[in-house]
């Protein structure tokens, strides 16, 4: 899988910006604030429907405009398809595939598959449940566009929920959103689960090539106990804890089971990388969680472009290494980065110059 063409309107720091993206390898260069990571942030939000940068639309969009457009032709198996994407402030966000509107923006998850790795790729192994989390939907999303839909139905529901527990709606107002909830919390769970255990080889084989001493491995913790790849288990164990919960659940006016309750653990050796880890060790965690979901999605027939924003000044000889072999191995790869310098050697790459605005190939 590969961009072909790149067209941004509104888009950040672009107010127009039109692009022709060969295979392989190319290296956006420029200042902090020029635009660079304005690229591939658009990359990602087609993949994704979500920026790695922010929550909102309108950071987005242009200043002095209400809506901005990312349109990308994207090769797939040797065929073109055309990705249009309309980000509004004010209003839901609209999307067409060739030229032809769709019912709903996430009928475009799957036409642009992307890993990502970025300096706040930290956050996984040091940050809150919820970045881990949020690594996991993604790469449920990339493997599977379907489940986008059983994560939006699932946030939905607690939220709901959690409306008509903070008011304490009688029980019969609780029990057809109590169904959906559990259905919902079963299916994501046990989704996620078989994601860790495919993900975790990957993930070991991946820290062990950056020269680490000590074993990595990720299991995933939930709220429930007794989980597991089984869907029916899941629904079996989350209907009684549910049961066991409720009263509690009226006093606090919150869900407090579920999905958006558990973590992904990340081991090294005996002990969570969290608090743990020396600062070297982590990053080492977080670009095997990244080079683990490339080598998963490979293994299972897939070509996600590969994006590096940003990250080589963060990482030392031998981590740049293991990023450079991933470059070889992905069809088309998009890099930024504010100092030329930090490339590392060995790595063959296109460079184009990003000045305020506009691109330009050959030297700035």
């Amino acid at each position: 899988m590969r961009i072909n063409q790149l067209s941004l309107t509104n888009f950040r720091s672009y107010a127009q910006l039109d692009l022709i993206l060969n295979k392989g390898t190319t290296t956006f260069i420029g200042d902090n604030g020029s635009g660079k990571t304005n690229i591939a942030e658009a990359i990602i939000y087609l993949s994704f429907l979500s920026s790695h940068r922010t929550s909102q639309n309108q950071p987005l969009i242009l200043l002095g405009n209400t809506q901005a457009i990312i349109r990308a032709e994207i090769i797939k198996d040797e065929r073109a398809l055309q990705v249009d994407l309309e980000i509004n402030i004010s209003k839901a966000n609209r999307a067409r595939l060739n030229q032809n509107p769709v019912r709903s923006q996430r009928e475009i998850l799957g036409a642009c598959q992307t890993v990502y790795f970025s300096p706040e790729d930290l956050d996984l192994v040091r940050g809150d449940p919820n970045e881990r989390r949020n690594f996991l939907d993604r790469l449920l999303i990339t493997r599977s566009p379907r489940l986008a839909g059983v994560i939006t139905d699932y946030d939905r529901v607690v939220k709901q929920r959690n409306v008509l527990l903070k008011t304490r709606a009688p029980q019969s107002a609780l029990t057809p959103w109590n169904e959906q909830f559990l259905t919902l919390a079963a299916k994501l769970t046990t989704e996620r689960i078989k994601l860790c255990e495919a993900l975790n080889p990957w993930v070991e084989e991946s820290y062990k090539n950056l020269n680490e001493a000590k074993k990595a491995t990720i299991s995933y913790r939930s709220s429930t106990l007794g989980l597991t790849n089984d869907f029916n288990t899941n629904l079996e164990h989350l209907s009684q804890r549910l049961i066991e919960v409720q009263y509690q659940e009226i006093e606090r006016g919150v869900t407090l089971l579920g999905p958006h309750r558990d973590d992904l653990l990340l081991n090294l050796g005996e002990f969570p990388a969290k608090g743990y880890a020396s600062h070297g060790e982590s990053w080492s965690f977080a670009i095997s969680l990244r080079l683990g979901a490339f080598k998963l999605l490979r293994s299972e027939g897939l070509e996600p472009i590969l994006i590096l924003d940003d990250i080589f000044a963060e990482l030392d000889t031998k981590r740049r290494i293991q990023l450079v072999e991933a470059t070889r191995t992905a069809e088309q790869t998009i890099i930024t980065t504010a100092v030329e310098s930090d490339l590392p050697d060995g790595l063959e790459t296109e460079r184009r110059y990003v000045l305020f605005g506009k691109v330009v190939e050959g030297k700035k």
